[in-house]
């Protein structure tokens, strides 16, 4: 279960290779990568810059990846996510899960990308026209974990 945070780049073909290590009982793997946008928010972003709570987002993450393994027949998860001073298309995070069939990796990868954006310590703050400025916790993020039957903390109404 390799988890990371890291401030350099990834490179996917390489992380994806290693995870699935010549094991002939993988018949699927699945990632998904996150990168940063150009616009949010009706603004156009120059930076984003991420930080995390060291020691407790690593938990975080592990937690997520036991919980996907609970749920789903899955045989290994990535976790990899970037933290520190990023530029749009820079990517930000990796989520890749092995499984011997598609619909557990598919499933699998969703629910801890989905859990991920919700639950683990990391703060986004972009840098704007406008100023800095600290992004908050999107209420689609919220209704995306809720299909998982899982809270999200968060008391938004919808908008």
């Amino acid at each position: 279960m390799p988890i990371r945070i890291q401030s350099h780049d990834f490179d996917l073909g390489a992380e994806v290779a290693q995870l699935r290590a010549a094991d002939p009982k993988v018949g699927a793997a699945v990632a998904f990568i996150g990168t940063v946008r150009d616009m949010n928010d009706g603004s156009s972003v120059a930076q984003m810059e991420l930080e995390h709570y060291p020691g407790m987002t690593e938990k975080a993450l592990e937690d997520i990846v036991l919980q996907a393994r609970a749920r789903w027949n899955i045989f290994d998860a990535l976790v990899i996510h970037r933290v520190g001073p990023l530029q749009p298309l820079d990517q930000i995070v990796l989520v890749a899960v092995t499984s011997a069939h598609r619909g557990e990796a598919f499933a699998a990868c969703e629910f801890i990308i989905d859990y991920l954006k919700t639950q683990a310590p990391f703060w986004k703050k972009e840098q704007t026209p406008q100023g800095a400025r600290w992004v908050d916790a999107r209420v689609t993020d919220d209704k995306a974990l809720a299909k998982w039957g899982i809270a999200s903390g968060n008391d938004r109404e919808a908008t």
